[in-house]
């Protein structure tokens, strides 16, 4: 299937590793040119070399981070002058960190809040005007499971996602005619670092041995297994396509089965 993205510019957040990094990948090898960003020079160089080398598409990159005021501005400019525009804006943000909802204090929340939220409104915010009066643009927000179904131990991850829920549906209403589609796009256990962290942190709480924790993971979802990078890239590139201008306001689910509600 041709997707469409051949000349397409897009902006991959938290893109030096992990779900980012693999969805940069995918839409690079067919044939976008992506500027990737995160907070690691050194992992974005290499990412940014490899992609470029692998082709067909280019890949160029800027180190930021999102917890910074002024951030969304620099990114979106720094990608204007690399690309010439956006004309696809991959939304995606690092994990907060592990805990309940109880005692966590006002800062915190604040904290999170504004880097894992309202700077990808910010962010989306700028590209807008562009994708609009072109007629063609993609916003993809990658998000969580727990999303639908909080996760136990993810509480701020549950909580602060759970608002782009109501931003994406809200804005891709308002966008839909003029070409730009709004999806959100929530991984299950697909096998990154941060999966390997968070099952880490669930052994050496249960006292029990990472492998152990994965086996008991495993037997939770319906496909019996942890999803690839590629995988969730695959499903994402489908949604910033050409062949998807007609599903927005959506939340996609790539987790092997494993939410229990329809």
């Amino acid at each position: 299937m041709d997707l469409g993205l051949t000349g397409k510019r897009a902006l991959v957040l938290a893109s030096s590793g992990g779900l980012g990094l693999g969805i940069a990948t995918k839409i690079c090898a067919e044939g976008a040119n992506v500027m990737l960003a995160a907070r690691s020079q050194d992992k974005l160089e290499n990412a940014a070399d490899t992609l470029t080398n692998a082709g067909p598409g280019t890949a160029s990159y800027m180190v930021a981070d999102l917890a910074e005021a002024g951030s969304a501005e620099a990114l979106f400019g720094a990608a204007v002058e690399a690309l010439g525009g956006v004309d696809v804006l991959i939304n995606n943000t690092g994990g907060p960190p592990p805990g309940g909802v109880v005692g966590q204090g006002a800062d915190v929340w604040r904290a999170q809040f504004d880097t894992m939220v309202v700077r990808l409104i910010e962010l989306a915010n700028l590209c807008l005007p562009v994708m609009r009066e072109q007629g063609w643009g993609r916003i993809l927000t990658v998000a969580s499971s727990g999303v639908i179904q909080p996760i136990p131990n993810l509480s701020i991850s549950n909580t602060i996602r759970s608002a782009l829920v109501g931003w994406n549906k809200s804005l891709s209403n308002e966008v839909a005619g003029d070409g730009v589609t709004v999806n959100i796009l929530a991984p299950g256990r697909i096998h990154t670092a941060r999966t390997d962290a968070l099952d880490s942190a669930a052994a050496e709480r249960q006292g029990k041995t990472v492998e152990e924790v994965r086996a008991a993971s495993n037997a939770t979802i319906p496909a019996g297994r942890y999803g690839t990078v590629e995988e969730f890239a695959s499903v994402a590139a489908f949604l910033v396509s050409e062949p998807a201008s007609y599903v927005t306001g959506s939340i996609v689910r790539c987790d092997g089965g494993s939410i229990r509600s329809v």
